[in-house]
């Protein structure tokens, strides 16, 4: 990356590294599995062990390839009502689903 980008997570080459060696290693535990399963090492069932190695391999490989992190997304954001997660009241109270005798309402 040029230049720090405000409001982006920005990753240099040793974090890009990094996340292409995790994808990369997620992807061979993935090939692994795969090949146990064909070798009839493990059940056919285990295959969808593979799945979040899978789905890790692509994510490493995406984060080095497009030089960003997911986890950016992932942090607490900041609404237009204050932090996001946070406890309290909200400033316009919401009328409650349910009517004084516990169940739900469907219409207005």
């Amino acid at each position: 990356m040029a230049e720090y980008q405000p409001g982006v997570c920005n990753i240099g080459a040793e974090q890009r590294r990094a996340r292409r060696l995790s994808g990369i290693g997620s992807f061979g535990l993935a090939a692994a599995i795969v090949l146990a399963v064909a070798l009839d090492v493990l059940p056919a069932s285990a295959l969808w062990a593979s799945a979040p190695f899978v789905f890790g391999g692509w994510v490493g490989l995406v984060q080095d390839y497009y030089g960003f992190c997911v986890a950016f997304g992932a942090l607490p954001a900041t609404t237009s009502r204050g932090r996001a997660g946070r406890r309290g009241r909200s400033p316009r109270p919401r009328p409650s689903p349910r009517t004084a005798s516990g169940r739900y309402r469907f219409w207005s």
